[in-house]
């Protein structure tokens, strides 16, 4: 996993509560064994049409929003089953960072294992970021060594996050590689345990 230590990236706003994980990644598109390969699906009944042509009132169809890669959403965003293809979708599709007033707890986990940073901020700081993420271009820096969030306009603010998963996102580690850190110690306990038999 790459390290995360800051982003600045353009925002889109999707103001809609209670996104649970099968309008993120229908279910009929699970069938992938890989992690990849996910993007083209996420949001699919909202992003196309029954006839398969584009929604052009879907947010992310917007051309303005193209390219955004930090995600503005309303509270309860990843609700519904704990699938881990939603986040390997958004990640696939190129967002990096999700802001909400809340996340679904599942989900939440789901997106800092595979490095994405979910950012919890107040709802008057979230309904700042919709508004402003209505007017493109609009960019966000997102440090997680200060953890922060700015815009160009002056807004500043800070979030919070636990310092098992700062440490993981910063140093790019999953959980395998964490594990390896402790190689030593484990082969050590290993040997100890054979002898003792």
């Amino acid at each position: 996993m790459s390290s995360f230590k800051e982003w600045t990236g353009k925002a889109v706003g999707m103001d809609r509560t209670n996104v649970d994980t099968d309008q993120i990644i229908p279910k009929q598109f699970l069938k992938r064994i890989e992690k990849t390969g996910f993007g083209e699906f996420l949001f699919y009944d909202w992003r196309f049409k029954p006839n398969g042509e584009l929604n052009e009132h879907f947010e992310l169809n917007h051309p303005e929003n193209e390219g955004a890669s930090i995600l503005i959403a309303n509270e309860n965003f990843g609700c519904g089953s704990s699938r881990e293809h939603a986040p390997w979708a958004l990640q696939d599709f190129g967002f990096k960072v999700l802001i909400a007033p809340s996340f679904a707890d599942i989900f939440r986990q789901n997106c800092l294992k595979n490095g994405i940073l979910p950012i919890v901020l107040k709802e008057d700081e979230v309904f700042y970021l919709l508004k402003q993420a209505g007017d493109q271009p609009y960019e966000l820096t997102v440090s997680l060594e200060t953890k922060s969030v700015s815009d160009e306009n002056g807004f500043e603010t800070t979030f919070d996050i636990h310092p098992y998963w700062y440490n993981m996102l910063l140093n790019g580690w999953d959980e395998i590689e964490l594990t390896l850190q402790m190689e030593d110690s484990i082969k050590a306990y290993e040997e100890d345990q054979l002898q003792k038999r």
